[in-house]
């Protein structure tokens, strides 16, 4: 009987350690360091200027925020994160990059917003898991092209149309 107390006892116990492992990893995850906080906000800063500028179709405006996009985006220090935050982080840097440097490629805002979307979808993925905004991000959806981008107000400004169909869209999500 005594055993199997004793048994028992140590099942729990390894039970225990286990889930608390769990929740440390899982709380690890998606907890960032407040510098790659201040990092990431940056980077969010950046988007928003590219956003802005799709929005008033000033393609080259754009391509300079783009410019800057990438040059923050460098500077994202991956040592400050976890082996699961950089292990997420590397399976969608390289896709924001190129979408990125399509959009830095040219002045021309109609092939700029064939790859603000997937743009704004990874660096979404980033934000979201990472959770480092410190103001609401607003996930918004323009129906009519099918794409998504971020904002910083629940304003609709759509930056698949500009002007010509400014305000249409809808947000889907808020990450505060």
């Amino acid at each position: 009987m005594k055993k199997t107390s004793v048994f028992i006892l140590l099942i729990f116990h390894s039970l225990f350690i286990t889930s608390y492992a769990r929740m440390n990893v899982l709380a690890n995850y998606n907890e960032a360091k407040a510098d790659i906080k201040t990092q990431l906000n940056a980077l969010l800063t950046d988007y928003y200027g590219m956003k802005d500028a799709l929005v008033a179709t000033d393609g080259k405006t754009v391509q300079q925020k783009a410019n800057d996009f990438l040059l923050t985006l460098a500077k994202v220090d991956m040592a400050q994160m976890t082996q699961e935050q950089h292990d997420l982080y590397m399976q969608l840097v390289s896709k924001i990059k190129s979408e990125t440097k399509a959009i830095a490629n040219t002045q021309d805002a109609e092939q700029q917003r064939t790859h603000f979307n997937d743009l704004s979808n990874h660096l979404y993925t980033v934000l979201k898991t990472f959770k480092v905004n410190d103001s609401p991000v607003y996930q918004q959806y323009c129906p009519m092209k099918k794409a998504y981008w971020l904002s910083n107000n629940s304003a609709i400004k759509n930056p698949y149309y500009g002007k010509m169909m400014l305000t249409c869209g809808k947000v889907t999500e808020t990450l505060n």
